[in-house]
């Protein structure tokens, strides 16, 4: 495959999976970590990473393992502690605020809430990921991806019932 011929797929993979890049983004967003500057961080790893991307895997899972692990290392890097990010900011990414109900609305503020491993494990479950595609994406074993996500579930029942 020429340059142009490996650009070409790149832009057409990355307009078929932008959506998805800015999903994962936006569970990541905060003040010293802006949506531009993860979507950008992401993106850039895809294209050093697609020239070797020997298609072991599909290109989704490929691409929220690249966006997980830029999100979270990212974040990392700039901050010491999770900041909270407010709803309000993810409302044109995510969906209409018209048509959000007010539960999904507070399983999204819970879901801020979360360590990052747990908020990329409860993002691919939501996204309707397989167990073994979320074991594939995350590095974890399949038992590990189950244990972790029934402890995530309980811990998101236990918070919804604080209600702070």
């Amino acid at each position: 495959m020429n340059n142009i011929e490996l650009e070409s797929s790149f832009i057409d993979m990355i307009r078929k999976y932008e959506r998805v890049i800015y999903k994962v983004c936006s569970f990541y967003v905060t003040d010293e970590y802006p949506m531009a500057d993860l979507y950008q961080d992401v993106v850039c790893n895809l294209w050093k990473g697609y020239p070797v991307f020997r298609r072991d895997s599909s290109e989704s899972t490929w691409i929220y393992k690249i966006a997980l692990n830029t999100c979270i290392s990212g974040l990392r890097k700039t901050l010491r502690k999770p900041q909270k990010v407010s709803v309000s900011l993810l409302e044109g990414v995510l969906m209409e605020p018209e048509n959000m109900e007010d539960n999904i609305k507070e399983m999204y503020r819970l879901v801020y809430k979360l360590k990052n491993v747990e908020r990329a494990l409860i993002l691919l479950y939501l996204e309707e990921k397989s167990y073994k595609e979320i074991a594939e994406i995350t590095g974890l074993s399949l038992s590990n991806v189950a244990t972790k996500l029934k402890r995530i579930k309980l811990k998101l029942r236990e918070m919804s019932n604080i209600k702070n």
